[in-house]
C-alpha cells in the first residue's frame, strides 16, 4: 500500500534536490555505457563512408570500416554492435537467396569484427527486406506476405549469421512462429549459446522512414507492413507476443519504435521480468538531430533526457545511433 505523504512542511521534496550530491543520492535510474548497443550499416566497397542525408553523423560503412567502428565502440565500453546490410539491388530478388549466402555483406561483416574485436557482441538483423525485391520482411505471393514459407527462409538466415559468429540474433520480421523454428535449428545445429533479442512488439509505425533509406528498401517496398507489423493501437496484443516469444525461446525481447512506445516498454518489464529492449529508431534520431542542428533545442542534452526515459520505463538497453556520442557523454560525467 502506498505510503501516505505528509503534507509541507514536514513533506519538502525540494531538500533532496538542493545539491548535485543530494540529487545524485535520491536519483532512481542510472545511464550506463553498459546500457547501449550501436546500430551500423553496412555497405560494399573499401575505405567507404557513404552518408545518410536522412540520418545526420550516420554513415554506411564498407567492412573495414566497420571493424573500425566496433573497435571504437569496444574502446567506448560499449558492449554491442548491430548490422543492418545494404545490399546491391541487384542482387535482391523475390526468393530472397541472398539473405542466407554464407559470405554476403553482413556475414563477412560478423566475421571479420569478431576476428579483430572479439571481445564485443555483435548482434544481426533476422528479416528479408534488406534481400527482397518487394521490400518486404517477408516472402511474397500475389500481393500476400507468406508467413510458414517466410519463416522457412529465415532459420536458413539465422543459421548462417550463427555460422559466421554472431552472437545476438535479432528476428525483426514479426512472422508467427520464427522464434521456436530458429530456436530448435539453432539447437540442433549445435549453435546453443547464440542468444536471441526478438523484435517481437514492432510496430506499422511512420517513424521507420530514413532506417528505409539507408538500408535502401524504401524504393523497392510495395504496399505497407501491417499486415505482420503490429497496430500502432494496441498494447494488450504486445503483452501476448511478448509471452509467446519468451515461450518459444527469445532470450531478451524488444519493443520498436521507442519514444511513443515507453508505455508498452513499462508493461513489458513490469509484467515478465525479462530483460527488455527498446530501439530508439531512425526517425526518433533524425527529429531530434534536425531540432538541434536548427538551434531548437539542445540536442546533447535531449539525446540524454531521451535516453534516460528508456531507462526510467524499464528497459534493460536501447538500440541507437546516438552511442558513440552518448557513451561519451556519459563518460565526461554528463549523463
Amino acid at each position: 500500500m502506498r505510503p501516505t505523504v505528509a503534507p509541507t512542511p514536514i513533506s519538502r521534496f525540494r531538500r533532496l534536490r538542493r545539491t548535485p550530491a543530494l540529487r545524485a543520492l535520491a536519483q532512481e535510474r542510472v545511464l550506463s555505457v553498459n546500457d547501449l548497443i550501436w546500430p551500423l550499416f553496412v555497405r560494399d566497397g573499401v575505405a567507404v563512408r557513404e552518408p545518410i542525408a536522412s540520418m545526420p553523423g550516420v554513415e554506411r560503412l564498407s567492412v573495414d570500416l566497420i571493424v573500425k567502428a566496433a573497435e571504437d565502440a569496444a574502446a567506448l565500453g560499449i558492449p554491442a554492435v548491430c548490422l543492418f546490410p545494404y545490399t546491391d539491388p541487384s542482387k535482391k530478388t523475390e526468393l530472397c537467396e541472398e539473405a542466407w549466402n554464407p559470405d554476403n555483406l553482413a556475414n563477412r561483416a560478423i566475421r571479420a569484427i569478431k576476428a579483430e574485436v572479439p571481445e564485443i557482441a555483435v548482434m544481426t538483423d533476422v528479416a528479408l527486406d534488406p534481400y527482397n525485391a518487394n521490400g518486404h520482411d517477408g516472402l511474397v505471393r500475389d500481393g500476400i506476405i507468406l508467413n510458414d514459407e517466410t519463416v522457412e527462409a529465415l532459420v536458413k538466415m539465422a543459421l548462417a549469421q550463427a555460422e559466421s559468429g554472431a552472437d545476438i540474433l535479432g528476428p525483426s520480421d514479426m512472422m508467427d512462429g520464427r522464434i521456436r523454428a530458429m530456436r530448435e535449428a539453432l539447437e540442433a545445429a549445435g549453435h546453443k549459446d547464440v542468444a536471441i533479442m526478438s523484435y517481437a512488439a514492432k510496430y506499422a509505425s511512420a517513424f521507420y522512414g530514413p532506417f528505409r533509406d539507408a538500408v535502401g528498401a524504401s524504393g523497392a517496398l510495395k504496399g505497407d507492413k501491417k499486415t505482420y507489423q503490429m497496430n500502432p493501437a494496441n498494447s494488450d496484443e504486445a503483452v501476448r507476443l511478448i509471452e509467446r516469444d519468451l515461450m518459444e525461446g527469445a532470450d531478451m525481447v524488444m519493443v520498436k519504435p521507442g519514444m511513443a512506445y515507453l508505455d508498452i516498454c513499462h508493461r513489458v518489464k513490469t509484467e515478465f521480468g525479462a530483460p527488455t529492449y527498446a530501439y530508439q529508431v531512425s526517425g526518433e534520431y533524425a527529429m531530434i538531430k534536425a531540432a538541434a542542428q536548427n538551434g531548437w533545442i539542445d540536442g546533447p542534452k535531449v539525446m540524454l533526457e531521451s535516453l534516460m526515459a528508456f531507462r526510467r520505463a524499464g528497459c534493460d538497453g536501447v538500440l541507437t545511433y546516438f552511442a558513440p556520442e552518448a557513451a561519451r557523454a556519459i563518460r565526461a560525467g554528463q549523463g
